[in-house]
């Protein structure tokens, strides 16, 4: 059993930056490739990206790829989201999942665990 926790969300201007977190809980961390993902109301929740469980791999979305970046300390059983060059467009609820269903990118068919998410607002 993972428990997942997201933080460091909150309000930003556009074109300013944030570090999410996911903490996770239990054992094995490094077994589990994690996944970062967004919603906005109406909405489908959508893969913003994927790192592998040791961190030597990662895959992001084309509608985030060289802003947004992934990275993973398994010392501290947590991963983390960079977030660069923030636009409006980006403000959404942040989720990350965990899974050891896949290598590297997470879908939400194979994601094992979820965060209850983190808001980011981006103000224009």
């Amino acid at each position: 059993q993972v428990q997942l926790v997201e933080s460091g969300g909150g309000l930003v201007q556009a074109g300013g930056s944030l570090r999410l977190s996911c903490a996770a809980s239990g054992r094995a961390f490094s077994s589990y490739a994690m996944g970062w993902f967004r919603q906005t109301p109406g909405k489908e929740r959508e893969l913003l990206g994927s790192i592998s469980g040791s961190g030597g791999s990662t895959y992001y979305e084309d509608s985030v790829k060289g802003r947004f970046t992934i990275s993973r300390d398994n010392a501290k059983n947590t991963v983390y989201l960079q977030m660069n060059s923030l636009k409006p467009e980006d403000s959404a609820v942040y989720y990350c999942a965990a899974s050891t269903r896949v290598v590297v990118v997470v879908t939400i068919g194979s994601a094992e665990y979820w965060g209850r998410g983190t808001q980011v607002t981006v103000s224009s």
